[in-house]
């Protein structure tokens, strides 16, 4: 005789134990923290664990020097174009190989800006680059929306080589090789004697950087993420789902080159400077390295990754000077550092420093639960 399938009525208080009815649990709504319930919303949780991090950068930066203002500053804008890669390749499963020209849409559209209207506020600039950058994905994300694989690395490929040596083809309106030079208002003056004008930047950066990964992790994690996931996971499932697979992949590629356009208009920012050798092929190979090392899937795998592309090729940097190498591979030793750091990286945790670091915490945590049970 096949066992009783029947169960208690739902009206049974003793029979279910309290919170464990998921209906119960769905008409609740999102669980927030005792005694305060708007820290239980997952917008004002970023917003508050943005601004912890930006005073952090602030403190950071009042006890060093210029230089280490330098890095940092790059630190936070490297992290913000990587952030926006993250979404393309390890959200909705896209490759891209020119992350670079990304940026350099944003750093000249940004340097166009203040050379020809000096009056335009920062944030307005900003924006405008910003702006740009979501064009050009959307141009980019059209054009190559039936594309995967090597196919759609193959024609990013060919963005990242091809978008620079515009400002070659045009050189009384960008500059030639020589790109374009402008200066940027520093600290304000209220701020003198408070803040310096590299220190400043440094803020000015995270500001922006933060605010982006802000936007970046709440349409990670809404509807739009899940859209993502369902394309990168299947493609074919997630349209018989309803799922609108060429819209959503041309909406990544917005939000990726929205994200690293704001990236290059910062650095261009930092350094007074636009010129296309700056945001050749290799610096979109470099981007998806990283990523790599950082971990795919997770914006805290950009955050490994940003300190990655800093880093890392000063310590490269520092050892040549040690070694008293010839100027020529003094240039290259960076280049060789990071790319044996990669490799070691991904031979020893496959899923990149984040994905180790959260299989530590999980192995950690598992003789506490089994304890507990």
């Amino acid at each position: 005789m096949a066992p009783s399938t029947h169960r208690a009525p739902a009206s049974d208080a003793g029979s279910t134990p309290a919170g464990s009815d998921p209906a119960a649990s769905a008409r609740r709504g999102p669980r927030s923290v005792p005694g305060h319930p708007l820290l239980g919303h997952p917008l004002l949780r970023r917003l508050l664990l943005a601004a912890a991090a930006l005073a952090a950068v602030a403190a950071v930066t009042t006890a060093t020097g210029p230089v280490t203002d330098l890095r940092v500053a790059n630190a936070g804008l490297f992290l913000l174009a990587v952030a926006g890669l993250q979404v393309l390749v390890g959200t909705s499963g896209q490759v891209s190989l020119g992350h670079g020209a990304f940026m350099f849409v944003g750093a000249y559209t940004m340097a166009l800006l203040v050379v020809n209207v000096p009056a335009l506020p920062l944030a307005a600039g900003m924006a405008a680059a910003c702006a740009a950058g979501c064009l050009a994905g959307l141009a980019v994300g059209a054009a190559t929306a039936r594309l995967h694989g090597p196919y759609l690395a193959g024609a990013t490929l060919m963005l990242a080589v091809g978008l620079p040596a515009i400002a070659l083809r045009f050189p009384d309106l960008l500059g030639g090789a020589n790109g374009l030079g402008f200066s940027t208002i520093g600290a304000p003056p209220a701020l003198a004697g408070l803040v310096d004008d590299t220190q400043w930047r440094a803020i000015v950066v995270w500001t922006v950087a933060l605010i982006g990964l802000v936007v970046l992790a709440t349409a990670s994690g809404g509807r739009l993420g899940r859209h993502l996931r369902a394309v990168r996971d299947d493609p074919t499932a997630a349209a018989l789902s309803g799922v609108p697979v060429g819209r959503v992949r041309v909406t990544a590629f917005v939000i990726s080159a929205g994200a690293g356009s704001l990236a290059g208009a910062c650095q261009a920012y930092v350094l007074g400077t636009a010129t296309p050798s700056t945001y050749g092929l290799a610096l979109s190979l470099v981007l998806l390295a990283a990523l790599v090392l950082g971990g795919l899937g997770s914006l805290w795998g950009a955050f490994w990754a940003a300190l990655a592309i800093v880093y890392v090729e000063v310590a490269g940097t520092e050892l040549a000077h040690a070694l008293e190498l010839d100027t020529d591979v003094r240039n290259n030793l960076p280049v060789v550092f990071f790319g044996a750091v990669l490799i070691i990286v991904v031979l020893a945790w496959p899923r990149g420093v984040h994905g180790a670091l959260s299989a530590l915490g999980r192995h950690r945590s598992t003789p506490q639960q089994t304890g507990d049970s």
